[in-house]
């Protein structure tokens, strides 16, 4: 009798369920009495403390111990190990080795924080020519490494922006941070935090900023405007000098969200779009890992006029010497311990020093070729459409409408991302910009070879065609995935999600 295997019917077991009695992995000597004694223990650890029986653990063997965390490691999907990363807007490239070899250096993964600056001379080196190059990408004057990732770059700019209105006494009257309504989710998000209201304007036809709402929504009580260029469906903001001068008339500043620089980096600058702050997504833009929430690095650029504000300290050069600089009475304060996530901002220094000033702006280019060929292969394709001028090349991302087929089929966007998972490819992002119904949001990134563009496009293009065909099929999607179709309510519910091993049986009691 032969049995038919379907991934989709088996579970990895936890690491529980593999234990029993008796079972070890390790064999720990005896502890020698005259080291320490019970005595000492009491002494040592308060008793309240203490386990009065032992923990709960697995018995498991060593072999069990080490199958079980690689068949889960081969469980996650890794921008190095899957077919394909098409996620946007903020897609991870790849993590060239040599970044997480230099990372990893012992003489960099060995030094304490609280070392001397005459010690961490390399480091402080490394850190302040990271910042030069930095300025010279993005057009800026000078910037603070310290933010742990993009979202806390975004609300380090707007607290800077803030600090700017307080000292010339505006701050009481300036209450609002403009934002199209193709920003990112964490723009409104980090104008909030930092005090401000959000004022929300449309997109024209072409997806791009309405002049005229935004001539409407802008006045005295504007602080600036948030926004990223290209925009979240990809396009160039043609009008951005006429954008920046509409707010700077009014009195506000101008914050670059870098979440796509990669698609103009070498090209042109922000700051010479008349952006006065911007921050930049060390992953994105310069292959550093992000996976998970972190680590991340999200450096924040100004204009000279705002330099004094920013976090302390600043890394100075003087004969060759690198000292910290702490006089900067003007300062917003620190927004992260010491210099930030320094790993990850070697990371991104390797990177830039392993391409060149010509390798960063061809990765720019091949970022911007790839987003096309997706698009230009799929605006014909029955079920996706682009929105917004169809006609019109992209830049580093291809936002492509399922509406079509949605309305043709019942399939949405959302079981598209789902099948994705079955042909061995991470879906992209799905239901972003808002402004796109059954928006797939595809940034393949400069990373991927056209062979796999290919293979892409061609899963894409045969889900499409069973969807037409065979519409449930797609709707019971996935079917190879360790864990098949979920209920998308109940796995977000507080009461039924589950995080531990006590819940976990308690789930199980409950069924019985």
């Amino acid at each position: 009798m032969t049995t038919s295997y379907r991934q989709a019917d088996w579970k990895e077991p936890l690491i529980f369920e593999h234990s029993k009695p008796g079972r070890m992995g390790h064999m720990l000597p005896e502890l020698e009495p005259e080291l320490v004694t019970e005595a000492q223990i009491g002494d040592l650890v308060p008793e309240e403390l203490l386990r009065t029986e032992a923990a709960g653990l697995p018995e498991v063997g060593e072999m069990q111990v080490l199958r079980h965390y690689v068949r889960l490691s081969q469980m996650n999907y890794g921008v190095n190990a899957g077919k394909i990363y098409p996620l946007g807007s903020c897609t991870m490239k790849y993590n060239p080795i040599i970044n997480e070899l230099m990372a990893g250096h012992p003489k960099m993964a060995g030094q304490h924080p609280l070392q001397s600056p005459a010690t961490t001379q390399g480091t402080l080196k490394m850190l302040y020519n990271l910042k030069k190059h930095f300025l010279n990408i993005t057009g800026m004057d000078d910037a603070t490494l310290q933010p742990a990732a993009g979202a806390h770059g975004e609300w380090t700019g707007i607290m800077l922006m803030r600090e700017y209105h307080r000292e010339r006494g505006e701050l009481d009257q300036r209450t609002e941070i403009v934002v199209p309504d193709s920003a990112h989710g964490t723009n409104p998000a980090s104008a909030h935090m930092a005090g401000f209201k959000t004022v929300e304007i449309p997109s024209n036809e072409h997806g791009m900023v309405d002049l005229e709402a935004l001539k409407a929504a802008v006045g005295p009580q504007t602080a600036g405007l948030m926004l990223t260029n290209p925009n979240t469906i990809g396009v160039f903001e043609s009008e951005i000098t006429e954008i920046s001068k509409i707010i700077h008339d009014a009195g506000g500043l101008m914050y670059y969200d870098g979440a796509n620089l990669n698609a103009i980096m070498g090209w042109c600058r922000p700051g010479d779009m008349g952006f006065d702050i911007i921050h930049s997504n060390l992953h994105k833009t310069f292959s550093t890992p992000h996976g998970g929430g972190g680590p991340g690095a999200g450096p924040v650029g100004v204009k000279a006029f705002l330099a004094d504000y920013l976090p302390v300290p600043d890394i100075i050069e003087e004969d060759g010497v690198y000292k910290l600089d702490y006089n900067k009475p003007k300062s917003m304060g620190k927004v992260h311990g010491f210099h930030g996530n320094v790993g990850v901002s070697l990371r991104a220094y390797t990177y830039m020093y392993t391409m060149g000033g010509s390798g960063l702006k061809e990765s720019s280019e091949l970022a911007v070729l790839n987003a096309n060929y997706i698009s230009r292969q799929l605006v014909d394709a029955k079920g996706y459409e682009l929105t917004f001028d169809p006609e019109k090349p992209r830049k580093h991302e291809a936002v492509v409408s399922a509406g079509p087929m949605l309305n043709d089929t019942g399939v949405s966007a959302l079981y598209i991302s789902k099948m994705l998972l079955d042909y061995g490819m991470h879906a992209p992002t799905t239901y972003f910009p808002l402004i796109v119904p059954e928006a797939l949001m595809i940034e393949p990134t400069e990373s991927e070879p056209v062979e796999a563009l290919d293979e892409f496009i061609a899963a894409l293009k045969e889900i499409n065609d069973i969807a037409y065909s065979d519409p449930e099929k797609v709707l019971g999607a996935p079917y190879n995935t360790a864990v098949s179709k979920i209920n998308e309510a109940r796995a977000a519910h507080p009461k039924t999600i589950c995080l531990s091993w006590r819940k976990y049986c308690q789930l199980n009691l409950d069924k019985e």
